[in-house]
């Protein structure tokens, strides 16, 4: 049975693995890789950031060598989103991935996307340039969704600040990103049927306990093959492909409120947001406000401040 150990190592520790695994690395690039190698049954992946996946049947033994896995850490917060137990070969699997944009900023929609992968099409998409969106230029994402969204099928959640506005007081950030994470899935399995994924895999933003604490009191639950991971770009092409539909769709959005507010519209949550929504206040009060921002960010109470300066 395959089982997938990740550890957190350090700098030091990464040098003694890659000189201890050096007959065994794979001549193969992975974007953030110090390397990648074949251990008997085991594959290892070693990480820039520290991070180290192995994956194989005898995984948990060949990681006890090194660290312990993140999971038998405790039951902290990011314990528990950095780790999960992946089917074997999970990414040439058929999958449906899930990501979402657009949450930590100020300015613009939350866009959450369910992009289906059939395993005929993995090859495909990577030789597109279909990756984590952190690593391509926003117009190399539009560019890309565009593409992406003639080649699989993929449910697209748009939530404009001003529907945002009427749902937050009910529902917390975390809340309403499990419940739109989930529809979308629910609408894009119900778009595919009768094909079904081999795995469904929701880029982690939460631990897996409070996803499904949030998601009983949701009408439409799916429950069945899910799995959660962090970065879960790195672990298959769907991930990747939601997210740059994810981006895409929240960037359009932004350009659309810049355009019919005259003036350049920034993402993020910083100063800049400050300023440009003092404008905007300036311009039509609240009322016009409300319509392009999430007016329960501590944005709102800075512009306010410029504004009666």
């Amino acid at each position: 049975m395959s089982q997938t150990q990740v550890i957190k190592v350090t700098k030091d520790t990464m040098k003694k693995m890659h000189a201890y695994y050096e007959k065994n690395c794979l001549n193969k690039h992975v974007p953030y890789t110090e390397f990648v190698a074949k251990s008997g049954s085991t594959m290892i992946t070693a990480y820039t950031s520290g991070k180290v996946v192995f994956q194989g049947p005898d995984a948990a033994r060949t990681a006890a060598k090194w660290g312990s896995s993140l999971k038998s850490k405790g039951s902290s917060t990011s314990a528990s989103k950095n780790t999960t137990t992946l089917p074997a070969n999970f990414s040439q699997l058929s999958v449906l991935g899930s990501d979402e944009v657009g949450n930590g900023s100020y300015f613009g929609p939350v866009t959450v996307c369910a992009a289906f992968v059939d395993k005929t099409m993995v090859t495909k998409l990577k030789a597109l340039g279909v990756r984590d969106s952190k690593e391509l230029t926003d117009p190399q994402i539009v560019q890309l969704s565009a593409v992406i969204k003639e080649l699989i099928p993929y449910k697209l959640l748009i939530v404009e600040p001003e529907k945002y506005n009427q749902i937050q007081p009910k529902y917390n950030a975390v809340h309403m990103k499990v419940a739109l994470h989930n529809q979308a899935i629910y609408l894009l399995l119900n778009e595919i049927a009768p094909v079904k994924p081999e795995a469904i895999l929701i880029d982690q933003f939460t631990p897996e306990a409070n996803y499904k604490k949030y998601v009983r009191s949701e009408q439409n639950q799916v429950s069945e093959k899910l799995y959660f991971i962090t970065k879960g770009e790195q672990y298959h092409v769907a991930v990747a492909a939601a997210s740059i539909i994810s981006r895409a769709a929240f960037l359009e959005e932004l350009d659309k409120e810049s355009k019919e507010l005259g003036m350049k519209v920034p993402s993020g949550a910083g100063t800049a947001s400050d300023k440009v929504a003092a404008k905007v206040l300036a311009k039509g009060g609240m009322e016009l406000l409300g319509k392009y921002v999430k007016l329960h960010f501590a944005n709102t109470e800075k512009a306010k401040k410029i504004t009666t300066k």
